[in-house]
């Protein structure tokens, strides 16, 4: 049974010799596997990334890598790397250890044993994590489920082992604009979950800013979910119906009782709920817009400078 582990890497020369080595002892240490194939994905690094990796290539042919020819992402990076995967069993994982390879057995044992498809790692809790950070993810969480049909488990991660079968269904997924945590739960199949304590990153730094995350959250949202627009048509219902109260009240006020309605406080507020709610709206269709133009532009996930032979 061939394994292929697929890692995604940007500006991570701190960890990968670290990270080599605790794969190999885990991969040694359990015979379940009869080959292994392990494949970094390099996403337009600027450090000595893609080096390290090479040398690693050298002493070890079963190391492979893809290199971009600029920073595509990491959803660029998954895609590219499950493309490339060729094992009956495929493990998704960062390059940071934060993803603890010890329980890769564990996983493989699940899908052998038990019969599933996918075994996805779980953080138990985020400990370590700033407060804003776990806070912004706690609300993701919650929106996307509440908006979507997909369900997509509170604090899951990319680390997964997969079956072959489940792979190539989401490969079938070509999708420029790629929330993989979605397209996971979305094609369904016999699924199931471990959970792992919170792991601090022992070298280098996050890429992963507030900013990226944010954006990474409107993209799955977008991606998984047309509640937005559902929520933009529901604004400008109310808007419609109340700015139709008011006028009826202004009427009556006025046939009736003879009153002088004061305009201009009226019309500001009018104005100022109006252009927000209009704004509001244009801004959630551009989004649903914008991504519809990329797709239609049909440009490659990533463009490949070099790969191993």
């Amino acid at each position: 049974m061939l394994l292929s582990i697929v890692v995604p890497c940007f500006n991570e020369e701190d960890t990968l010799m670290h990270l080599y080595s605790v794969l190999r002892k885990e991969i040694d240490a359990n015979n379940i596997f009869d080959e292994y194939e392990l494949i970094f994905i390099d996403d337009g690094s600027r450090d000595s990334t893609l080096s390290i990796i090479k040398a690693l290539r050298t002493k070890d042919k079963n190391v492979r890598f893809i290199s971009f020819s600029r920073n595509f992402g990491k959803e660029a990076g998954i895609y590219a790397g499950l493309r490339a995967s060729k094992g009956d069993l495929v493990v998704l994982m960062d390059a940071d250890l934060q993803h603890p390879p010890k329980i890769m057995h564990e996983m493989a044992y699940k899908i052998i044993e038990d019969g599933y498809d996918s075994v996805g790692a779980i953080r138990k809790d985020r400990r370590g994590e700033a407060i804003c950070r776990s806070f912004f993810s706690t609300c993701f969480y919650r929106i996307i489920n509440a908006m979507s049909d997909t369900e997509i488990k509170k604090n899951a991660t990319d680390y997964r082992m997969m079956t072959r079968q489940f792979v190539d269904s989401v490969l079938m997924l070509s999708e420029i604009n790629r929330f993989t945590k979605g397209i996971f739960s979305w094609v369904g199949y016999k699924c199931t979950e471990i959970e792992y304590e919170n792991v601090d990153r022992e070298l280098g730094t996050s890429k992963w800013s507030i900013k990226s995350l944010f954006k990474y959250s409107i993209e799955g949202i977008v991606a998984f979910s047309t509640t937005p627009l559902m929520i933009s048509s529901f604004l400008g219902i109310i808007s419609f119906l109340v700015a139709f109260l008011i006028l009826l009240i202004f009427v009556f006020k006025t046939l009736i009782f003879g009153e002088v309605v004061e305009g201009f406080p009226t019309i500001i507020c009018s104005i100022f709920l109006l252009g927000g709610i209009q704004l509001l709206t244009i801004g959630i269709l551009g989004q649903y817009i914008s991504r519809t133009y990329l797709e239609v532009k049909n440009r490659p996930i990533y463009i490949e400078k070099e790969k191993s032979e």
